[in-house]
């Protein structure tokens, strides 16, 4: 495993911290177009998706891996579905807690 550049977890409201850099988010895919996907995050956030889709039909959930360039948009590099069903709370919660008090305990 290279953690030489993790992939931070965010979500729509924490995307904004970590603009230019490399983060994880999972959406709700809404609509996907060639080159594009838009999804709503697991804080409700409309995230747009830049790059091409994986060639296999997406699920209900992707976890998405790229760079943020900007607030609301993500550059993927990797695109994973994670089926459909997914509990959007749960991975919210984790969010919350890599970006606030326990900081620290993730890389």
């Amino acid at each position: 495993m290279d953690t030489s550049n993790p992939a931070a977890f965010a979500n729509g409201e924490s995307l904004r911290l970590y603009v230019g850099r490399k983060v994880r988010v999972v959406v709700q895919v809404i609509q996907s177009d060639e080159g594009s996907l838009i999804g709503k995050s697991t804080d409700d956030h409309q995230l747009v998706i830049k790059g091409s889709p994986p060639t296999q039909p997406l699920t209900k959930y992707v976890e998405v891996i790229g760079i943020a360039d900007s607030n609301q948009s993500v550059l993927a590099d990797i695109i994973t579905n994670f089926g459909d069903n997914f509990d959007p709370q749960n991975y919210n919660q984790l969010c919350q807690l890599a970006n606030g008090e326990y900081k620290h305990l993730f890389i």
